[in-house]
């Protein structure tokens, strides 16, 4: 009777593995490779994402679609080429040497890969030039999301007294007054003299169209295996599961478009800045800042939205150690502003080998540079 009870208890417990194990397979990379090319998101294996991120909407990584241009701003080929003459003229700043191409070099990703950018009089701001790139599949803009259209956010460099140092009328005037600009006013807007709108309408319009090609990642999932090597592979798979990247960097554009306090605020020290806070007063988003894209992002460096960070491996590694957690002072006990990182953050506990093949498979994402010859500027 003993034996019998003992061999159906182990025929339980086998039942109970194989079940588990169908319900949570070890994949090796080779099966991992085969589900991730197989050109159908439906065989790829379950993300790991938390139940918040899942409440508020996710939505997969992926290969971007065409981007949307708004109803009030369609595209033409005519409006996106003045927009990149405007983009490259310096006349729109006040000392006419500053262009929006100054801190969005296409020589540089659609970035200045410094850590904070230069404007009108060697003035520093205080944040990093995130890249151009993929602007269009944006919900939001600025690290700070206080501009909530391409079309609005063309408009803040210009005043910024670090930046272009301008008011986009005297701006407007200056630019009407050029004769050279008559003929690329008429085939973009029907007339020779423009408004403010229109102008920012063909800036947004122009940068619209700055989409990078397919990156080896966008070639592996439509089904070419070769794209990626092993180690990438692995690091797709800890992208979607243990490290957690998921979790903020999902869509198509690797981005969810939203505001996350990753423990970055120096608060009370050198480099303070309180996010978003600074844009909607609300204590809930102090030290929150907007999630950027990864596609490119090993050609953008620095990184973090003050540039702190050279490298990123530097990056990897203080995700890997679960980010800054500040901890209160007996003298903030009452300190209602005090920042509290993120619960989406938290120790991954990868080692080497896993932040190797992470960092590799980030890499994947880029694709190369995407240069543009500067166009001659009308006179």
């Amino acid at each position: 009777m003993k034996t019998k009870f003992i061999a159906i208890g182990v025929m339980v417990l086998s039942l109970i593995i194989v079940s588990y194990t169908k319900i949570n397979p070890t994949l090796s990379i080779a099966q991992l490779k085969r589900l991730y090319s197989s050109g159908d998101y439906q065989k790829w294996p379950k993300p790991e994402v938390d139940s918040l991120v899942y409440a508020q909407g996710f939505e997969d990584i992926g290969t971007l679609g065409q981007p949307e241009f708004p109803e009030d701003n369609k595209y033409t080929e005519e409006k996106a080429a003045l927009g990149k003459i405007l983009f490259f003229d310096p006349r729109l700043s006040k000392s006419g040497q500053i262009s929006c191409a100054n801190c969005h070099d296409p020589e540089l990703n659609w970035g200045d890969a410094r850590r904070v950018s230069y404007g009108e009089g060697r003035l520093q701001g205080i944040r990093n030039s995130p890249s151009l790139m993929n602007i269009a599949y944006a919900k939001v803009f600025f690290w700070d999301g206080r501009a909530a259209t391409l079309e609005d956010q063309a408009s803040f460099p210009i005043k910024d007294t670090k930046e272009m140092n301008f008011h986009i009328d005297l701006a407007t005037k200056r630019l009407n007054k050029i004769k050279g600009y008559r003929t690329h006013f008429q085939k973009a807007f029907g007339k020779e003299k423009l408004t403010q709108t229109e102008i920012l309408k063909a800036i947004a319009t122009f940068e619209r169209t700055l989409i990078s090609p397919k990156s080896r990642f966008d070639k592996f999932v439509a089904g070419d295996s070769t794209q990626l090597s092993n180690k990438e592979v692995e690091g797709l798979h800890l992208f979607r599961t243990k490290a957690r990247c998921i979790n903020c960097h999902n869509t198509a554009n690797f981005s969810d478009n939203k505001f996350h306090n990753i423990g970055l605020t120096y608060y009370g020290r050198e480099y303070e800045d309180l996010g978003r806070y600074n844009v909607t007063g609300k204590k809930e988003n102090v030290g929150e800042f907007k999630t950027q894209s990864l596609r490119g992002v090993a050609q953008n460096a620095p990184y973090m939205h003050n540039g702190l960070f050279p490298n990123l491996r530097g990056v990897l590694n203080i995700y890997n150690a679960g980010m800054p957690q500040p901890k209160r002072k007996e003298s903030q006990a009452n300190d209602t502003l005090f920042p509290t990182t993120s619960r989406l953050i938290q120790k991954l506990k990868l080692n080497q080998s896993e932040v190797d093949a992470l960092e590799a498979f980030i890499s994947s994402l880029s694709t190369g540079a995407y240069k543009m010859r500067p166009p001659e500027l009308p006179q």
